[in-house]
């Protein structure tokens, strides 16, 4: 039984492998030694005659781009299924990692799915069913079984960043483009005021009469209108 069956964990598997020995286990993988009965979990061994080959399933749940999504236990003879990827060496020496079987494996992005691989039991009788898990074939008398659950999508905070910083952006040019005009006016209405204070407006004499009266009536009524 693999390490990790009891804690039920929430991580999906992110990869698959097959070793020789329990003593080579890459660092980060659970080995699946022994099946829920507590035999051992060998799927090299042969029932007629003793050998000292050994192949053992293991799996990591290290958070990863891709995770597990689907398992098939095929003839060594069949033909891949698509989309699947075959288990074809051991991690530890590279040699055959089965003998009449082919474990083959579907990845998948972690962001494009919504469920995925948690477990992996072993169990020695074909008749005992295991809740919630799914088997994928007997090999050796043993039959591989593995658990589906929900993939953990972590929520980006980038979005809501992005929001507040546009709206910022957003007020800043409108402030620029709204102070700037009224500015504007203000400096137009001061330079015209300035322009045409205490300037005389005079007309020629030859339009008048009384050129004196006319400028001095002119100048007075400017100066009420003011």
């Amino acid at each position: 039984m693999s390490d990790m069956s009891s804690q039920m964990s929430t991580d999906p598997i992110s990869a698959i492998g097959v070793v020789t020995s329990l003593s080579k286990v890459t660092a980060g993988y659970y080995v699946v030694a022994q099946t829920t009965d507590g035999c051992d979990a060998d799927l090299w061994k042969d029932g007629l005659f003793k050998s000292k080959v050994t192949r053992y399933l293991c799996f990591t749940r290290k958070t990863g781009p891709d995770v597990v999504v689907d398992l098939k236990l095929i003839d060594i003879k069949d033909m891949l299924p698509e989309s699947f990827t075959p288990v074809h060496e051991t991690m530890d020496t590279k040699e055959a990692a089965m003998r009449k079987k082919r474990l083959c494996v579907k990845m998948s992005p972690r962001e494009a799915v919504k469920t995925a691989v948690h477990d992996i039991q072993i169990i020695a009788k074909s008749k005992y069913h295991l809740v919630n898990y799914t088997c994928i074939g007997e090999i050796n008398n043993m039959g591989i079984w593995y658990r589906m659950g929900d993939v953990p999508q972590h929520q980006s905070t980038q979005e809501p960043f992005s929001i507040a910083e546009s709206d910022a952006l957003c007020n800043t040019t409108s402030r620029r483009t709204m102070g700037r005009p009224h500015y504007e006016h203000q400096i137009s209405g001061i330079y015209t005021m300035t322009a045409l204070e205490d300037v005389p407006f005079v007309i020629s004499e030859k339009f008048c009469e009384n050129p004196t009266m006319f400028h001095y009536n002119f100048t007075t009524e400017r100066s009420i209108a003011l």
